[in-house]
């Protein structure tokens, strides 16, 4: 009997390559062998000249609540040693009635009452529970106090960046990090579900400093232009596989659940499909 899968990375550094020259190869060889020419961003600040694909995407599959959770910004990371932060989204692909997700505290929450609540099992009480339902797009700003709720699937867009203090888990008999939680969470941040913003021929799903995601539908047999501004993926949501290709390059296929890592040297790439399809374009701002 096969175990449960809880997330699935799709651009992280031990993402395997599956097609052209490179495969076989995990996205960390590739970013130390051909960094620049992917646009890849520079690694630690101990200056050791690694580099690594600045956005890490996910697909979140929670079949109970998972741990209440709190991540640093870039200066509380750096000052642990680590090159950045941890600021990231949600977007939602499925959810059942009732669905919700926790995203930062109620009022009246100070550190004192927190750890109080987190020593005597009612930490669950000081979260703000918001129902969430298929397609909505939710900003986890770093510092935000956060859980997921069971009944969902998500598409994950987050800095490259695996810090993660577990405040809370209902019982659970796994590690705590209290201290840690306490000291980089923010009673006030920028969280919440963001409203998407129709453009010309996608849908813009969020804007941050960090990262930026626009979801594209394409009708039967037609195509669509992408263009390439930086570090780059493509995750197909649903739909027939399209076929990307870029300038010069041979073309790959993009099914549901997958990721297509896109150079920073292509201008642009062209998606193009026979039958209806969706997809989202996670891109990482260039300046």
């Amino acid at each position: 009997m096969s175990e449960p899968v809880g997330e699935a990375w799709l651009t992280g550094p031990q993402s395997v390559v599956e097609t052209g020259s490179m495969a076989g190869k995990t996205l960390a060889a590739v970013a130390a062998e051909e960094g620049e020419a992917l646009g890849l961003a520079g690694g630690r600040i101990d200056n050791d000249k690694g580099a690594e694909f600045p956005l890490l995407v996910k697909l979140l599959f929670p079949n109970d609540k998972l741990s209440v959770q709190v991540h640093p910004d870039d200066a509380q990371a750096q000052a642990m040693g680590q090159p950045r932060g941890k600021t990231e989204c949600w977007y939602v692909l499925e959810a059942e009635a009732g669905a919700t997700i926790a995203l930062g505290l109620r009022p009246g929450a100070t550190a004192d009452v927190i750890r109080a609540a987190i020593a005597n099992g009612t930490m669950e009480d000081w979260m703000e529970w918001v129902p969430v339902t298929v397609g909505d797009m939710v900003f986890v700003d770093a510092g935000t106090v956060h859980a997921i709720g069971p009944g969902v699937v998500l598409l994950e867009t987050q800095q490259t960046c695996d810090i993660t203090f577990r405040m809370y888990d209902y019982g659970r008999p796994r590690e705590l990090h209290v201290e840690q939680a306490l000291r980089v969470m923010k009673m006030k941040t920028a969280a919440g579900k963001v409203a998407p913003v129709a453009m010309a021929g996608f849908v813009r799903l969020i804007e941050q400093k960090y990262f930026v995601v626009d979801r594209y539908d394409i009708a039967a047999d037609s195509n669509v232009v992408i263009p390439i501004r930086g570090a780059s993926c493509l995750v197909g949501l649903g739909g027939s596989p399209a076929m990307v290709q870029s300038e010069d390059r041979e073309v790959v296929f993009l099914p549901a659940g997958r990721a297509v890592v896109v150079p920073a040297g292509c201008d642009y790439v062209m998606v193009a499909t026979g039958e209806a399809t969706s997809f989202v374009h996670c891109f990482a701002p260039v300046g």
